[in-house]
């Protein structure tokens, strides 16, 4: 306040108005944050989801190839030849097995369950290094408020350039984790 009038200096209101522009920017940084973790975690159940089914799918198909060559070995060098009905069933088998390394038309073969889990993967990896970089962003809102918030109290105007500076580094992580957030690593 300045002659007692009631009237609050002019860099203080330019301060509230840079803290109450860094709590905002702070809320959607700590919103993007959220839902990339959020997503994150998701992507994640669905990438171990896939790989489950893609393991049962193994299970099936070595279960499949294995019952095939059991029967053949069985008759291989024996007297007898692979009764008919058993050669049928033998094929059935070795098609199972073909069918479930590849499923194109249900998106359910080994191959395509990969494929699916690994996206899911990349998908999840990808949301994390934005939930990082929305936390680095945060971190750099907070400190340059409480600098701000220094800087009205004291007068000392090197905090306010400090609290801008770190504003703008935190408007620089925001935007890495919106626009490319695996751009940096740290």
């Amino acid at each position: 306040m300045s002659g007692g009038h009631g009237h609050v200096d002019s860099s203080n209101k330019k301060i509230a108005l840079l803290v109450a522009v860094l709590a905002a920017l702070l809320a959607i940084s700590e919103m993007g944050g959220k839902s990339s973790q959020t997503n994150a975690l998701s992507s994640h159940i669905d990438a171990s989801n896939t790989w489950t089914f893609f393991q049962a799918k193994t299970i099936r198909q070595t279960i499949m190839r294995t019952a095939a060559e059991e029967a053949e070995a069985t008759f291989k060098d024996g007297p007898q030849d692979l009764p008919p009905a058993l050669k049928v069933q033998i094929d059935r088998w070795k098609q199972t097995a073909q069918r479930y390394e590849t499923e194109p038309e249900t998106n359910e073969g080994r191959r395509e369950l990969m494929a699916r889990a690994k996206a899911k993967e990349q998908q999840r990896n990808t949301s994390l290094a934005a939930y990082h970089m929305f936390e680095y962003a945060s971190a750099a809102f907070q400190l340059a408020i409480v600098l701000a918030g220094a800087a009205a109290l004291t007068s000392v105007i090197w905090l306010t350039f400090l609290s801008l500076g770190l504003g703008a580094v935190g408007v620089a992580f925001t935007g890495l984790a919106f626009l490319a957030p695996t751009l940096i690593h740290l």
